[in-house]
Parts: C-alpha cells; sequence; structure tokens
C-alpha cells in the first residue's frame, strides 16, 4: 500500500478526494446497514412491529447511550500524534466506554426499560417486549464502536483510509452472514436476527481496526517526538467534552422524533418506515460526515484551504441532486418497494418523507467542513452551540407538531430536522469565518 502524500506538497482536489474516498466508502457501506436490516426483516413475520421496535427503541436508544463516545474519531484524528497522547486518549476510551456500557445494561436488563421505552419514547405496546430483547442483544454495541473509532482515527491521521473502508467490508460481510443465516435457520424473530447481525458486525470491524493500526503505532506514533503542546487532562477536557455533548444532543432527537411521531397521525406506519428513510438519507449524509475527518487531517497544510472549501460544495451539490432525483421520480417508492421489501402503502408514504429531506445531505457536507475547521483549531465549543440550536429547534418544532396533529408523524418531523439543521450549519458557519479567512 502506498504511504502518505509529501506533506510539503501543496494540497489540491486530488489529494482530497483520495483521502476522503475510502472514507465516504467506508459510511456508505455503513449507511447499508439500516436497508440490510429492513431488507430481511421485511420479509419476516409481522414486518411492522419488528421494523417499528428496531427503529423506534433498539436503534435510538443504543445511538444515545453510545452518543459521549462518538466523536472519539475526531479526537484522535485530531490529537494522537505520539504515544504519550495515544495512551492518555485510549485510557479515556476504556473507561467511558465500560461505563456506557454498564448504563445500557442498566436500561436493557432492568425495569428502567419501561421508563425509557413506554414512558419517555412512548412507543405502541406491541413493540415493547420485540425493544426490549433486540437492546439486550446489541449489548457489545457502544464498545464495540468506542475502540473501533479510537484505532481509525490514528489510521486517518496518518492517510491509512483504505483500511478504514477495508474494516467496515469485514462488518458488513459479517452483517449480511449473520442476517442470512439467522433467516436461513429461523433462529427467532426479525429483531433478534437483525440485532445480532448489527451487534456482531461492530465487533468483527473492531477487532479488525485494531490489528490494523499496530503497524501505524509501531512505525509513527510510538516513534514520534512529543507534540509542542503535550496533552493533558485539562486540555483532553477542554477539548473532548464539547465534542462529546454535540453527538449526544443530536441522538437524543431520535428518540424524541420516535416519541412525536408515536403521538401523531399515523404513528405505527410512520415508525415503521422510519428506519427505512432514516437509513436512505443517512447513505447520502454519510458522504458529508466522512469529510470531517478529513478536513481534520489536512487543514493547515499550504493549499488545504480553498481545496477543502471548493469540495465541500460540489459534495454537497452533488449528494443533494442524488436524493432530489429519487425525491422526485417514481424511483423513490419504487426503490422502497422493490430494495427495502415495504407493503405498497408504506413504501409510498417513505417516498413522501425523502422529498422533504432533500437539503440534509448538502448540509452536511457544509458542516463537516466548518466542524472540521473548529477542531483543527481545538475551538470546540461552537460545535456544541450549534448542536444546541439544533436540538430546541427540534423539540420546540416536534411539540408543536404533537399538539398539531394536523400532518402525518414522519411528515412533520422531517421538516422539523431539516429547519434545525440549516440553522444549524448556518450557526457553524459564523463560528468558524474567523478561522478560515
Amino acid at each position: 500500500m502506498a504511504g502518505p502524500a509529501d506533506p510539503r506538497a501543496p494540497v489540491g482536489l486530488g489529494r482530497v478526494f483520495r483521502l476522503w474516498f475510502p472514507l465516504a466508502l467506508s459510511w456508505g457501506l455503513m449507511g447499508c446497514e439500516s436497508p440490510l436490516f429492513t431488507m430481511f426483516v421485511a420479509r419476516m413475520a409481522d414486518q411492522d412491529i419488528q421494523l417499528a421496535a428496531w427503529g423506534s427503541v433498539v436503534f435510538p436508544v443504543a445511538l444515545v447511550v453510545e452518543g459521549p463516545i462518538i466523536m472519539l474519531l475526531a479526537a484522535s484524528t485530531a490529537l494522537c500524534v505520539d504515544g504519550e497522547a495515544y495512551r492518555k486518549v485510549r485510557r479515556f476510551m476504556w473507561w467511558s466506554s465500560g461505563l456506557l456500557t454498564l448504563l445500557h445494561a442498566a436500561v436493557a436488563f432492568t425495569p428502567l426499560y419501561d421508563l425509557v421505552a413506554s414512558g419517555w419514547i412512548g412507543a405502541p405496546a406491541e413493540v415493547l417486549e420485540p425493544g426490549r430483547l433486540g437492546l439486550k442483544i446489541m449489548l457489545p454495541w457502544t464498545a464495540a464502536i468506542a475502540y473501533r473509532r479510537f484505532q481509525q482515527g490514528v489510521l486517518i491521521r496518518f492517510e491509512r483510509s483504505r483500511l478504514v473502508a477495508a474494516g467496515t467490508f469485514v462488518r458488513m460481510v459479517t452483517v449480511v452472514g449473520f442476517l442470512a443465516g439467522g433467516k436461513y435457520f429461523e433462529i427467532g424473530p426479525g429483531i433478534v436476527v437483525g440485532s445480532l447481525a448489527i451487534a456482531a458486525g461492530v465487533t468483527a470491524e473492531a477487532v479488525f481496526a485494531g490489528w490494523c493500526v499496530q503497524p501505524v503505532l509501531r512505525q509513527r506514533v510510538f516513534v514520534a517526538a512529543p507534540g509542542k503542546e503535550p496533552l493533558s487532562r485539562r486540555s483532553f477536557t477542554r477539548f473532548y467534552l464539547p465534542l462529546a455533548m454535540t453527538p449526544l444532543l443530536t441522538l437524543l432527537i431520535q428518540p424524541a422524533g420516535s416519541a412525536a411521531m408515536s403521538r401523531m397521525p399515523d404513528a405505527l406506519p410512520s415508525l415503521a418506515v422510519w428506519s427505512s428513510v432514516h437509513g436512505l438519507v443517512f447513505l447520502l449524509r454519510s458522504t458529508g460526515f466522512a469529510y470531517n475527518e478529513v478536513v481534520v487531517a489536512l487543514l493547515g497544510e499550504p493549499g488545504a484551504a480553498r481545496a477543502l472549501r471548493r469540495f465541500a460544495y460540489v459534495l454537497g451539490a452533488t449528494t443533494a441532486g442524488l436524493l432530489a432525483v429519487l425525491a422526485v421520480t417514481p424511483l423513490g417508492e419504487m426503490m422502497f418497494r422493490s430494495v427495502y421489501g415495504l407493503r405498497p402503502e408504506l413504501a409510498a408514504l417513505a417516498a413522501s418523507a425523502i422529498l422533504f429531506a432533500v437539503l440534509m445531505p448538502a448540509y452536511q457536507a457544509l458542516q463537516s467542513w466548518f466542524q472540521g475547521v473548529l477542531v483543527h483549531e481545538r475551538k470546540t465549543r461552537g460545535i456544541t452551540e450549534a448542536v444546541l440550536l439544533y436540538v430546541i429547534v427540534a423539540v420546540v418544532g416536534l411539540a408543536a407538531g404533537v399538539a398539531w396533529s394536523g400532518w402525518t408523524g414522519i411528515l412533520f418531523a422531517v421538516c422539523t430536522f431539516v429547519v434545525g439543521g440549516l440553522l444549524q450549519t448556518a450557526w457553524l458557519a459564523f463560528r468558524a469565518r474567523h478561522y478560515i479567512r
């Protein structure tokens, strides 16, 4: 495998693309998990209930629990420049993932589940027990995510992004194998087969990342001279705490959206298609998610700012255009019926929902550009401020939708998320403006 590009050479669009493409491929493969889950579970018994249990309870709760460690990828990319910094961030990774796994277990295996799923989310009664079972199976999720994102950040820092994509391929092969095997051998209902596949896939990816990073640690990290700014507990806390709050606040909107849709018209159909709509939009937004670490790794090198900004604009316009084609043509509904396996009524509802989400991939690319600038400069407070603005708009909007009850739940929820996302992007641009100049 070729080594990283010469750091003395000016950064052009080609170098940005070469670092970004394997990461985008990795995110894209991860984005296929939700469609694959739907494709298999929709062809098993009680598709509405099993899909609603995953989309309204299991996946949102698992995401919220892992929220504080999601930004370990950006933190590892930005900070793990020498052996001492690597060990300090690794220590944080183990402690935080252990505590969050205990929280996951408390929700899944104790009466706290009833408070969360029934009381807070308000999930329909028929999805509560399937949701509980799925959440128990997903117990390894948080620790596996923490470990693999931490190690992948080191790979990205030293421009080994192809190994990140290879790890995601290992994950997807594992997921498909468990889905197909579980369905063929009828090991249980859809929520059991799907949850087991997702948990096994992310665990396999974590093991692969830990294996791939060893040569990089020996050859680049542990032999590097200490950085100009040694990483202390105080500086790490000041850097990471705003980052940790960012996905946590954002992910709280997932169960909040489920809770709102549970109390709006057409609750069960909205919850049943929510994971499919979210999965498709995520697939296109994932190209923007992948861009954040590219900005962190390259910004500061000659010519990087201009090339990175131009790439963000092209990426946003392209992905939004692709979603628009699906939204305004019959392709969207055809895909939800033939690929996702949804019933015609559910497929029509899902196709209507993506029409309202067309701007999401565009503003995601811009968010990653502005957010990457702030992470590179270690000025992460503005990121939390932007997410807090998004959360406030989303919560107020969802509450208004519940009180009004005039629209189908998923349509109103998507509109609310788009308005919040646009305002979040505007605030990130405002906070990053000085550093871009």
